[in-house]
């Protein structure tokens, strides 16, 4: 079972750095995300999602793939590619993987202007070494499904810098 962590920013480049870290953690297959998404407010109040993965990206690629091997079945592999990269895309586009996209845009939905939101779909991790490699990063937890213990330790070690100096 993942645990999802929910930490408010002060800026979207806060998040930014702290996802980034979390993405060079996983290749030192430190943790195994599922999920990693930061949700901003604009001047207008909307919530943008920035999603860890570009599914309708993924999708058209996937869809191009597959539309050019069935064209070239049918001896049309332009057509195929651009039926399936089209199709790829909107399959993409609507499908939601890791964090449900309502739930984030609700929770996220009440920070401030220019504040930003990272939203963690965590599978497994190296608490220890993921702590450390947090030190000092920032940020309040919002909302988690870790133990009381766990979110404590997660939040000394973001407030860490802010109490040591950085050390």
């Amino acid at each position: 079972m993942a645990d999802l962590i929910v930490i408010t920013y002060d800026d979207v480049h806060q998040a930014e750095e702290v996802r980034l870290k979390l993405l060079k953690m996983q290749k030192e297959y430190l943790v195994d995300l599922e999920d990693a998404v930061i949700a901003v407010k604009d001047k207008n109040g909307k919530i943008k999602l920035q999603q860890m993965y570009d599914l309708t990206a993924t999708g058209a690629m996937t869809g191009g793939f597959l539309g050019i091997l069935i064209g070239v079945l049918f001896l049309n592999p332009l057509l195929g590619f651009v039926v399936g990269s089209a199709s790829g895309a909107l399959g993409g586009a609507l499908s939601d993987a890791g964090i449900n996209d309502k739930f984030m845009k609700e929770l996220a939905a009440n920070i401030q202007e220019g504040k930003s939101v990272l939203f963690i779909l965590v599978r497994k991790a190296t608490p220890d070494k993921v702590l450390e490699e947090l030190r000092g990063m920032g940020g309040k937890i919002l909302q988690t499904s870790l133990t009381h213990e766990e979110e404590k330790k997660l939040q000394e070690a973001l407030d860490a810098a802010k109490a040591g100096g950085g050390d």
